[in-house]
C-alpha cells in the first residue's frame, strides 16, 4: 500500500500506474522541477509626502542625533510591526545621510 507524498491519500491503480484521487499525483511519473528566483529586497517603509498649499513637501521632523553621522535632525513615523496589543514601532530616518533606525519602546 502506497500513499501520495503531497496529500497523503492512498494511491489507487489506474492505466498510468498508481494515482492519487485527490491531487492527481501519479507515481512513476517524471517529476519536473522548476526553480523560482526571488529577489530579496529591503521592505519599503518609504515616507509619504503631503503636499501643502505652497507645494512644499512636509514631514514630521524631530531633533534627534543620528546614530551613524551625528546629524541632529530626523524624520519619524510609526508603523504597527507586531500584534495589535503591542505598541507601535517608531522609525527614524536621518535627514542628512538617510540612515534608518527604529525604537520599540
Amino acid at each position: 500500500m502506497k500513499f501520495c507524498p503531497k496529500c497523503e491519500v492512498k494511491l489507487k491503480k489506474s492505466n498510468s500506474g498508481l494515482q492519487c484521487s485527490k491531487c492527481g499525483y501519479t507515481e512513476g511519473q517524471e517529476v519536473k522541477q522548476t526553480k523560482k528566483i526571488v529577489s530579496e529586497k529591503e521592505p519599503d517603509f518609504s515616507l509619504l509626502a503631503f503636499e501643502g498649499n505652497e507645494g512644499e513637501e512636509s514631514y514630521s521632523t524631530i531633533k534627534m542625533d543620528c546614530k551613524k553621522c551625528g546629524h541632529d535632525e530626523a524624520v519619524w513615523w510609526m508603523f504597527q510591526t507586531r500584534s495589535a496589543d503591542e505598541p507601535t514601532t517608531r522609525f527614524y530616518r536621518c535627514s542628512k545621510c538617510k540612515y534608518t533606525w527604529r525604537d520599540y519602546s
